[in-house]
């Protein structure tokens, strides 16, 4: 009395196990491709606008694999199958992993004001001298715009210049030591003018992002002013000012 019924029964079943392993799969191949995308980059394998395209399909199917290990894990437990449930947690879990870190920056570059230049003295921000040649073919220019100053009071209202009680060769030495501790690759040391100027490179798709430093005397002590600008992009995703934040926290620890 009991056969008819098993077929349909064993066929969720099958079916169940079946959109495990293709949700696994997919995280897999989403994985890799969200992975492979900044190296292909830096590797000169593919182009900017190609690799941005990778990552973001790579999100698409990783959603899209989290919903069918959704839809697995469902059917597993309805069959009180412990290995088709613990096939389709791991599945999630992977589609998850994929999905979850550009989803969190994206919905965080809509609170962040969309800019690519930070200076801690908006009226007077640090020029570059050094790294000038660098950017020779950076797609974004050197001069500062007055809407960037707005934007950044408003979107990083704690940049601001950093006050040391000692005189400005000192403070000078102080900020070489902490540029350095950043692990920025130096590009000029100009004691003379009281500047530091380097480069930092991120590490998915090795952008290229160069920074001056000025120290300044004010009073009895200094005044430390840094600015930090991406060669390419309209906006940087908060990256600038976390540099200049974690540079101030340091000089300021040192």
């Amino acid at each position: 009395m009991n056969l008819p019924n098993s077929r349909p029964v064993d066929a969720r079943g099958r079916a169940g196990a079946m959109g495990a392993w293709l949700a696994l799969a997919l995280g897999i191949v989403c994985a890799a491709a969200a992975l492979l995308a900044g190296p292909s980059y830096r590797a000169e394998l593919a182009s900017l606008s190609s690799a941005l395209l990778a990552m973001r399909w790579a999100v698409y199917g990783a959603i899209a694999g989290s919903v069918l290990a959704l839809i697995a894990l469902v059917v597993s437990i309805a069959k009180r199958t412990a290995r088709g449930q613990a096939l389709t947690v791991l599945a999630l879990i992977v589609n998850v992993l994929v999905a979850s870190p550009p989803l969190a920056l994206y919905r965080q570059a809509q609170s962040l004001p969309k800019i690519h230049d930070i200076s801690t003295d908006t009226a007077d921000p640090p020029t570059f001298v050094a790294v000038l040649p660098l950017r020779a073919k950076a797609r974004n220019p050197v001069d500062y715009r007055p809407d960037t100053a707005l934007q950044q009071k408003q979107g990083y209202p704690d940049i601001v210049p950093l006050r040391l009680e000692m005189p400005p060769a000192q403070a000078f030495e102080r900020a070489e030591r902490a540029a350095r501790a950043m692990g920025w690759q130096i590009v000029d040391v100009a004691s003379g003018d009281l500047r530091i100027e380097a480069t930092d490179t991120t590490l998915l798709f090795g952008f290229k992002d160069d920074i001056v430093i000025r120290v300044r005397a004010q009073g009895s002590g200094s005044v430390v002013d840094a600015r930090s600008l991406s060669r390419i992009g309209g906006s940087d995703f908060g990256t600038n000012a976390k540099r200049i934040r974690g540079f101030l926290n340091k000089l300021a620890a040192a």
